[in-house]
């Protein structure tokens, strides 16, 4: 049997028939058919609030309406809370990445409170939906694809000024303001920088030789200027110590060695590797510190052997070296910060990937105009 339902007007009406009436509670139940507790419970309602007895139909209590009205301000508020959290940078930006957003999330939130939070209209929500996009917002969406795919091949670690110059090779036209808007909308970001410089505790077997370079660091043509330095990675089974040479023409690094000890015998290896790719040097200088290991008998004799002059920064000053510093950050800061590695033949192989599969033939040069060295000495007709 289905339950029985009573509207509030005959709830009203069944109890007056008991209090101004004068019939029975027991005889008004069986003339009305409705049990007697039910009866009973209707007349202390009245009883305890005549006004607002019996609000069914939609119709609610005074305390009761407030709870309600109360309820729904928090679950607003926890959602608006929530809603700001997560779209906290949309409020600088414009009103189609606001409606955007809000086409995006509007299975997640109200649409009305998104725009309420985010200032613009609803209406103008809607009427943007079904507006065709312009022809500015087409190419935004060509070109962020294209941003985030040069970002992405650089291992993330490019800024806008190496993804402009993709972009622009790409064959988009654009400023590069717009790249770092499109960069800023993607959440795309180069690596921070951060240095540091290894402490040489060695004895110098040789005097530091002047310095000849003099903070030059451009170079008419190759093999004239290379410098050279080392540092250090750490990892599970202890310190990987890299040493480089790179030349100041093309900035390619043409030499490289790494080994477990900060020994002479690592930077030999990595002028030898220099040596044997770039043939004999006619006249070139070569600059580095004065660690130990460059002033070292060893490596001294291999200078004179082979015919180059030694130049060396002065004491304590790192920008005397400051391009070779350079280097050494790029190849920390966009690769071995970030890694942790379990030997020390993984950091090698990583190692030798960046220097000679992203470095020399991909990564984007800013001395040099913004093309990777491969790249610049193949435009010189030297590759």
């Amino acid at each position: 049997m289905a339950k029985r339902t009573f509207t509030r007007e005959f709830k009203l009406e069944a109890v007056k028939l008991v209090k101004d009436r004068g019939v029975s509670m027991a005889q008004a139940s069986r003339d009305l058919g409705i049990h007697l507790n039910v009866l009973r419970k209707w007349v202390k309602d009245v009883e305890a609030d005549p006004v607002q007895a019996f609000p069914g139909q939609g119709q609610m209590k005074a305390d009761q309406a407030e709870i309600a009205k109360l309820k729904k301000e928090v679950i607003k508020l926890k959602m608006e809370r929530d809603f700001l959290k997560k779209g906290r940078g949309l409020f600088r930006q414009g009103v189609d990445v606001k409606f955007g957003y809000v086409a995006k999330h509007r299975g997640a939130w109200p649409v009305l409170m998104m725009c309420e939070a985010l200032g613009v209209s609803r209406s103008g929500f809607y009427a943007w939906l079904v507006r065709p996009q312009s022809q500015r917002s087409l190419d935004d969406e060509s070109m962020g694809l294209a941003v985030r795919q040069s970002h992405v091949d650089s291992d993330r670690t490019y800024g806008a000024r190496r993804v402009w110059r993709d972009v622009l090779e790409l064959g988009h036209r654009c400023g590069l303001h717009r790249i770092e808007r499109l960069m800023r909308s993607q959440a795309l970001r180069a690596r921070p920088r951060r240095r540091a410089k290894p402490v040489d505790q060695g004895e110098r077997t040789a005097p530091p030789a002047p310095n000849l370079l003099d903070r030059q660091f451009n170079a008419a043509g190759p093999n004239q200027k290379w410098i050279a330095d080392f540092t250090y990675i750490w990892t599970a089974e202890g310190w990987l110590y890299v040493a480089a040479v790179i030349d100041l023409y093309s900035r390619r690094a043409v030499g490289w060695s790494m080994q477990t000890n900060m020994t002479a015998q690592l930077v030999t290896d990595a002028m030898v590797m220099a040596v044997w790719r770039r043939g004999k040097p006619g006249a070139v200088m070569h600059h580095s510190d004065r660690g130990s290991q460059y002033t070292s008998d060893e490596f001294q004799r291999l200078l004179e052997e082979i015919g180059v002059t030694c130049s060396m920064s002065r004491a304590g000053n790192v920008w005397d070296n400051s391009a070779m510093e350079s280097f050494f950050s790029s190849l920390k800061i966009e690769r071995t910060n970030r890694k942790t590695y379990r030997s020390r033949d993984q950091a090698k192989a990583d190692v030798f990937d960046y220097i000679e599969r992203f470095y020399n033939t991909r990564r984007r040069h800013s001395s040099i105009g913004y093309v990777s060295p491969a790249e610049f000495e193949k435009r010189a007709g030297l590759a």
